[in-house]
């Protein structure tokens, strides 16, 4: 009998050995056997947040797609204002400005504007002494409009047939003040407000410098912001992995649709070839989708709607999907692919998404029967286990989670304590418990070493990172750092490393191998004495 039991004890704990040796690793990983990654924001995909210059030589900057302007009679000091946010007529009576008295500005050239309504209807007028509304669904020439600026934030605003617009006393806005006017307190002179600038994406860079210009500046930027020698620098400290955003536009590439400029496809290339010379996989992370999955410029939206969830582009996403999985599906450094960055709970509904998943996991099933493909959280107000639960696919799948102590009023009054004990009480909770569940591998695809910790030490800094190393290093497939270079030093992952705010530390591999070796010796020990 003690035999007996003495065999099923050691086949117990050999079985365990060889479960706890493969839980958690990651095929065709050459180091680690998880993902230690690193993205490459801001590279392919722009945000102008992670390397502002890049637009400081846009003529009138501060008037890019997108952005939300007040006009206000200097005569009648009336706001001008969309009646009922759009779809009516266009009055100049309010006192106070509001959203209907807030327009959104899409760029035609650095003088040309069309004004979009909270409703999403443009300001017309037919012609020379016509009176204002706003109910043109798209825009065309009579919906654009020149606008002329004086240094105090006064403007004139004209018709392309030259004809000044002028507020009447009746609180009209109607195109026929005689002649030119000047810059006093006259019916043709407006103060305009900028309520808000904050899309600098890839639609405001190409679209405020115009097509050549803007290639000019994309092509420097694309050679110089991510290097062969960036390469070495993350092989160097231990990172198997990248995770590369990339727009849309990459599948139509040399020549995509206006404004969008090409030479990403090229870039994306020479990215595979210096990952594959240093042993480092790639993630290619569909960062941007057709039509933006959620309004914010790092999805390319024009003026911050969101426009993703309707089939033409949902169908032109999955052809995109499937022309990346067939170019790379081949490559030796594709580690996954992830269909669709961040979209929003606000705007994409789960049933559409999820069905979404589906398709573009069959499509890359296509091409490749071992590529990752992962899927990512919605943002917003969303449960983050909600796509984990789907029944998405069967192998190699992956859910994306994103981590970050900011972009909510919860963490807004948070110590550097406080942050710490919610990586331990929240996030380590969450994981162990999707760990456990037998779904999808586990990915935390964004994190960074900030918080809204205003007064942090290097110390404070320091703990941060290594708690959320220590916490998302159990992350079934892994984390990848957001972003390898940042104007924001907290955010740029080499500045924290040359500067020893982020200490990697040993890797996974090497925290499961020592985990390894221990359960293995006591099996033998275990055997061995029992044999004896």
């Amino acid at each position: 009998m003690e035999l007996v039991l003495t065999k099923w004890v050691c086949t117990f704990l050999f079985c365990s050995w060889l479960i706890f040796s493969g839980v958690y690793s990651v095929e065709g990983l050459h180091g680690d056997s998880k993902v230690r990654g690193v993205n490459l924001g801001g590279w392919l995909v722009v945000e102008g947040w992670i390397k502002p210059s890049l637009f400081d030589g846009i003529p009138n900057g501060d008037m890019l797609d997108g952005t939300q302007v007040q006009l206000k009679s200097v005569t009648l000091e009336k706001y001008v204002s969309a009646e009922n946010g759009g779809g009516m007529n266009v009055s100049v009576s309010r006192d106070v400005a509001s959203s209907w008295e807030t327009f959104t500005l899409w760029r035609v050239s650095e003088s040309e504007f069309q004004f979009r309504t909270l409703q999403g209807q443009f300001l017309t007028c037919d012609g020379e002494g016509c009176s204002f509304s706003a109910t043109a669904v798209s825009p065309s020439t009579l919906e654009t409009f020149y606008i002329e600026k004086y240094n105090n934030g006064r403007v004139h605003i004209k018709t392309m047939s030259g004809t000044y617009l002028q507020a009447t006393v009746e609180n009209q806005l109607i195109a026929d003040y005689p002649g030119k006017p000047g810059w006093d307190d006259n019916a043709a002179t407006f103060e305009m407000t900028i309520v808000s600038n904050n899309l600098h994406g890839d639609y405001q860079l190409a679209n405020g410098y115009a097509h050549n210009k803007a290639k000019e500046v994309l092509k420097r930027h694309r050679n110089s912001f991510i290097t062969i020698g960036d390469f070495n620098f993350l092989y160097k400290h231990g990172i198997n992995t990248v995770r590369i955003p990339v727009g849309w536009w990459i599948a139509y590439d040399p020549d995509p649709p206006a404004p969008f400029i090409g030479g990403t496809l090229e870039a994306l290339d020479n990215a595979f070839s210096w990952a594959q010379a240093y042993n480092i996989k790639c993630i290619i992370d569909l960062h941007a989708a057709p039509g933006s999955q959620n309004g914010m410029e790092h999805s390319a939206s024009r003026d911050g709607s969101s426009d993703w969830p309707n089939p033409d582009y949902i169908s032109q996403t999955l052809h995109i999907i499937d022309f990346l999985a067939s170019r790379y599906a081949r490559h030796p450094a594709l580690l996954g692919i992830e269909l669709l960055n961040e979209p929003s709970a606000a705007t994409v509904p789960l049933d559409i998404l999820v069905s979404y998943y589906n398709q573009g996991y069959q499509t890359v099933r296509k091409h490749s029967s071992t590529a990752y493909v992962i899927v990512c959280q919605r943002i917003g107000n969303a449960d983050p286990s909600e796509v984990y639960h789907a029944n998405i696919g069967s192998r190699n799948l992956v859910v994306d989670l994103h981590y970050y102590n900011l972009f909510d009023n919860f963490f807004v009054n948070m110590s550097a304590v406080d942050n710490i004990q919610f990586i331990y009480k929240s996030r380590e909770t969450q994981l162990e418990a999707l760990n456990s569940a037998n779904g999808p591998l586990v990915f935390i695809g964004e994190w960074v070493n900030e918080w809204n910790v205003t007064s942090g030490s290097q110390k404070d800094y320091q703990d941060f990172g290594r708690v959320q190393l220590e916490v998302y290093n159990a992350a079934s497939f892994g984390w990848a750092y957001w972003t390898l270079k940042n104007d924001r030093p907290h955010w740029d992952f080499e500045w924290n490393i040359r500067n020893n705010y982020l200490q990697l530390g040993n890797s996974p591999k090497k925290q499961n191998v020592n985990g390894l070796v221990l359960l293995g010796l006591m099996y033998m020990l275990f055997c061995l004495h029992h044999t004896l």
